[in-house]
């Protein structure tokens, strides 16, 4: 299965914003990550977990805390390649992209659903 047919609309912000409004658009949109963007190009990535760890610092920007390595995926590759993509990086948003632009993202929620779909090979590392 290829990552373009599971994949989501992701949400992109400017590194400029706060950590408030990064929060809001995350809950606005019910999602757990935004890609940070800037001249066009992925320069982060910010989730929950690190909004919950500056929880006391809601007036810093973004660009401030946000993960400045931006792994990604290419739409066209199969699901097994982000999983493995995923557990080697140890992150659980993956950015997806169509050349140069981020076109989606990937979670390991999106994986779980569609474990079937999973080389059973990737289990036996």
């Amino acid at each position: 299965m290829r990552i373009k047919e599971i994949m989501k609309e992701t949400f992109t912000v400017s590194p400029k914003i706060n950590l408030k409004e990064a929060a809001e658009t995350m809950s606005d949109n019910e999602i757990g990550s935004l890609v940070v963007v800037d001249n066009n190009k992925a320069v982060g990535i910010i989730t929950e977990k690190d909004i919950i760890k500056n929880i006391s610092s809601l007036k810093k920007k973004i660009s401030e805390i946000m993960s400045e390595q931006v792994v990604s995926i290419d739409e066209e590759e199969n699901i097994d390649n982000a999983a493995e993509l995923m557990a080697k990086n140890k992150i659980k948003h993956l950015p997806v992209t169509k050349g140069e632009e981020i076109v989606g993202i990937i979670t390991v929620t999106d994986l779980i659903k569609h474990c079937e779909d999973l080389n059973e090979d990737f289990f036996l590392d």
